[in-house]
């Protein structure tokens, strides 16, 4: 802008009311300072009136197109006696304490321990310098643990790091994240899935535990494989055995049980699918309970063939199911509330599954179609409870004789029956899991010829004795 040629203020004011005789040129923001104050030295703004100090101010604002408050500010600059220019920022800041090599070392350091938590990072940068005398860890030695965070954001780390963000959660839209709520009605299951050990590289079978949340009724199947042609039949067929109307499925995040085909499945069956939620280890309690309490208690942990899948199946179906759900009582809590809020449990009613579902209210409207009390009835009056706990254990150990070695364990030598019994104690975990209360044995006598025998074996007093326990049992002597 080019306005030398105006001297006067008299001209100023016809400017401001004209814009005519002007010569406008295109100026940067330095040259519109440079302008400013040649405007105020050439007016000798300072020594004017208050009136006239507004005059130029306007005409300042009118050709520089700034606002009235940055030019009150570069007004008051110059009027301190300093030079209208653009200054330069100045913040403050930290100085830089670890330099581009100190990020390469972290990468490194990252990239050798597939990137640990920073504490643990830390702690190899003090035992690298502290122990191992390595200088290129002198500062980072004390480094904090959240800086470790901030270093791990730059742009040097990330060239240099294999792995530098966190792991995506992978989102199934299967099933509703949730815990069921029941409300007193049963039909609602909790399901797991509990694995019978590995050997040698071989997975062992599975067993599939179905429990109602209401009612403890609980159906156990066995599967060889936790795929879905595996899986899907035996669902359905251990779903079809709950006397009562299924109305909600509920899991842990198993791929097993998230999956299109059982999401099917359910849907068929107009059943409701949910799964528990992340850090609610709670929601799923009651079935994991029972894992260790039911299916533990009588399988063990020892491996077991996926060939003996079927023959485990039907064990579960003719005598594991009913004993469970006719014959063998659960505790049933009973829940109050505090003063304080806190809700207490108390474990006073003890009832069979069964029993627990004749005593709701109007039970016979839970009852799928085609089943009824006298038919039930009738199940649970075939046997006594003893005589049906005797019936599951005898069946068991005769199962377990076949699951030991393939063939009849009656009839293999003292040397082969001596050894499947060291060799399933083994797998076992010996006296541990298999012991009197399990298996309830017979204790029938056994010769000095019997028990040397055994010794050479199994070496060892607790051993030895589990040994003679289980070779009496499997030998096929009962109580009665």
């Amino acid at each position: 802008m080019d306005d030398s040629q105006i001297t006067t203020l008299e001209q100023v004011r016809s400017i401001l009311k004209s814009s005519r005789g002007l010569e406008f040129k295109g100026l940067s923001r330095d040259g519109r300072y440079a302008w400013i104050e040649q405007v105020l030295n050439r007016f000798n703004y300072f020594s004017l009136s208050k009136k006239e100090k507004g005059v130029i101010k306007t005409y300042i604002l009118r050709m520089s197109g700034f606002s009235r408050a940055q030019v009150t500010r570069l007004v008051a600059k110059r009027c301190r006696g300093g030079s209208i220019k653009v200054g330069i920022a100045q913040r403050h800041g930290f100085a830089a304490k670890y330099t581009v090599f100190d990020k390469e070392v972290l990468a490194q350091t990252d990239n050798a321990h597939s990137r640990l938590s920073g504490p643990a990072t830390k702690r190899i940068f003090q035992r690298q310098y502290g122990i191992y005398g390595d200088k290129r860890f002198e500062r980072l030695k004390d480094i904090s643990s959240a800086h470790i965070y901030n270093l791990r954001s730059s742009r040097t780390y990330k060239l240099r790091a294999q792995t530098f963000a966190k792991t995506q959660s992978v989102q199934v839209g299967i099933g509703m994240r949730r815990k069921p709520e029941a409300m007193g009605q049963p039909g609602w299951i909790r399901v797991d899935t509990v694995h019978q050990g590995d050997l040698d590289g071989q997975k062992g079978v599975y067993h599939v535990n179905l429990v109602d949340a209401v009612l403890q009724w609980e159906i156990v199947a066995c599967v060889e494989k936790i795929s879905e042609s595996y899986l899907i039949p035996v669902l359905q067929e251990a779903l079809g055995a709950f006397p009562f109307l299924i109305l909600g499925f509920h899991s842990d995040n198993g791929s097993e049980y998230i999956n299109e085909v059982v999401a099917k499945l359910l849907n068929k069956l107009l059943i409701e699918q949910t799964k528990s939620r992340s850090g609610r280890s709670n929601d799923n309690a009651l079935v994991e309970g029972k894992n260790g309490s039911v299916i533990r208690k009588h399988m063990g942990y020892w491996h077991i063939e996926q060939r003996y899948a079927p023959l485990i199946n039907g064990f579960y179906r003719e005598h594991f199911n009913v004993y469970l759900n006719f014959h063998r009582p659960c505790g049933f809590a009973t829940v109050t509330i505090d003063e304080q809020g806190k809700r207490r449990k108390k474990y006073a009613t003890y009832q069979t599954p069964y029993e627990r579902l004749k005593s709701l209210e109007n039970a016979a409207r839970y009852l799928r179609e085609g089943v009824t009390f006298e038919t039930l009835d009738a199940l649970a009056g075939r046997q006594t409870d003893n005589e049906s706990a005797r019936m599951m254990q005898k069946a068991k150990a005769a199962l377990f004789r076949k699951l030991l070695s393939g063939k009849d364990y009656c009839n293999s030598s003292r040397k082969e029956k001596s050894n499947a019994t060291a060799d399933i104690l083994r797998h076992s975990g010996a006296s541990r899991y298999l012991d009197r209360r399990t298996w309830i044995p017979a204790f029938a006598g056994m010769t000095d010829q019997d028990n040397e025998q055994l010794q050479s074996n199994e070496k060892g007093g607790k051993v030895q004795k589990t040994t003679r326990t289980l070779h009496r049992e499997l030998s096929g002597s009962f109580l009665d």
